[in-house]
């Protein structure tokens, strides 16, 4: 079925993908066997040569023994059509959940992005699993920006055969002799996604045989809406998103619709299964703490946390540990110059006179300071029990936690923040503020940079 080859070639032509590095989710069953099959043949098209191809394979170890034939099956095929074979196995205690396993498997899936520092992650996603999708969100009383349905392209994440039915793929499965893996699991009716996929589906189908087409006819009907909608949201939404976080000044300023609104489409980013319920949830959530100085954090997964207050509404994910750990070293500073610390570097250079005055306390990565009577070595680092510091425009000291408290510091960022010390005496908090012991009160001596 060379249709199927001609389609997801147009795919990538579409979004310019024709020679580039392409990392293509690979499970071994149908969808994705059949995926990485047509890749192999089009990176023999005119115009493909240069394409570059992976296959990343994430085994969730649930089935034992099976698992693993089931991913030497995958490394074979691989191999068998040229292309790298990336896989990693879940830890042996990932929950048994659809939402624990795709989380896993989406953190995988961006590892290998920046493995093979590739420019797109192709997913087999269809047109059938679209219409289980939609219906779920129904049955979940999601917003219309649940029934959109599966995105074809989010960020790096692309579906070439999100148009493709899965009756269509196992024809192409059949007819070019491919052995694809066969899941148990996915018989597992515990599943609600099988269950649909199973129970619900083919009672739907006695109403309605063509209740698949129909799903995803409301899902492009959603999506057209969306647009409509989104003509609005678009004027105001670069002033409440910011990085991937929601300003809270900004926010609050917003209609209750309006708000959750943005709230289903925070969510959706993160690829996590939710209903109005939990939108609700999110929703108190936030209203009762987009006041406080010192926020809260609520569970949004078993490693991924919302975090709210008066200042941003952020996810905190388990790779701000990773960072940390990174910046766990002190580095003594001697003097002018430059210091590596992490992946950060801070710049000691000597003030030049200007006309025009500048503000003597920075809360930005950089500082103008006085440091005429700082001794030798200085010490950067992140904080430590015990540290103090003596605020800028005050006479006594307090300690570093009440300061940070009193600043509105989260506490998920304090570990990450670096420290510009004497001993235990903290003379410059990164972005926050400085001491009054290198605070400027009439000329500068150093510019304090950190990039």
């Amino acid at each position: 079925m060379e249709d199927l080859v001609t389609r997801v070639a147009d795919f990538m032509k579409k979004y310019n993908l024709q020679d580039k590095t392409i990392v293509v989710g690979f499970s071994g069953g149908y969808d994705s066997m059949c995926l990485l099959d047509i890749m192999s043949k089009i990176k023999e098209l005119p115009g493909f040569e240069d394409l570059i191809v992976a296959a990343a394979h994430f085994n969730h170890n649930w089935r034992g023994e099976e698992s693993l034939r089931e991913q030497e099956i995958c490394r074979i095929f691989a191999a068998s059509k040229g292309f790298e074979f990336y896989v990693k196995e879940a830890p042996k205690g990932l929950k048994k959940t659809e939402n624990e396993a795709r989380i896993a498997r989406y953190e995988f899936f961006e590892e290998a992005y920046e493995e093979f520092d590739a420019d797109a992650v192709f997913t087999a996603h269809n047109k059938d699993d679209n219409a289980e999708t939609v219906l779920y969100r129904i049955i979940k009383g999601t917003g219309i920006v649940g029934l959109k349905g599966i995105s074809e392209k989010r960020g790096f994440f692309y579906r070439p055969l999100l148009k493709t039915k899965r009756s269509e793929i196992v024809d192409y499965c059949n007819e070019n002799n491919l052995s694809p893996n066969n899941d148990s699991s996915n018989s597992n009716t515990a599943y609600t996604r099988n269950y649909l996929r199973l129970n619900v589906i083919p009672a739907l189908e006695k109403i309605n045989e063509g209740v698949k087409d129909a799903l995803n006819t409301l899902s492009a009907n959603a999506l057209s809406d969306n647009e409509i909608i989104e003509e609005y949201l678009k004027t105001i939404r670069p002033n409440i998103f910011r990085d991937d976080k929601i300003i809270s000044a900004e926010y609050k300023k917003l209609s209750t619709p309006v708000k959750m609104r943005f709230l289903h489409e925070f969510i959706q980013m993160l690829e996590l299964d939710y209903d109005y319920k939990k939108i609700n949830e999110l929703f108190d959530f936030i209203e009762a703490n987009i006041n406080q100085r010192n926020g809260s954090t609520k569970s949004l997964a078993s490693a991924l946390w919302l975090y709210a207050d008066d200042k941003i509404i952020e996810t905190i994910p388990p790779k701000v540990k990773s960072e940390v750990v990174d910046l766990k070293q002190e580095v003594l500073i001697a003097g002018e110059g430059e210091y590596k610390i992490g992946d950060k570097t801070l710049s000691i250079k000597k003030y030049v006179d200007k006309d025009i005055f500048v503000f003597p306390e920075s809360t930005s990565n950089f500082a103008y300071v006085d440091l005429s009577e700082a001794k030798y070595p200085l010490i950067l680092r992140t904080r430590k029990d015990g540290d103090i510091i003596r605020p800028f425009g005050m006479t006594g000291s307090m300690k570093l936690k009440k300061y940070m408290n009193a600043k509105g510091v989260a506490k998920h960022n304090r570990d990450r923040i670096l420290l510009l010390c004497s001993e235990e005496e903290v003379l410059w908090v990164l972005g926050v503020g400085l001491s009054s012991k290198i605070g400027v009160r009439t000329k500068p001596t150093h510019v304090l940079e950190v990039i």
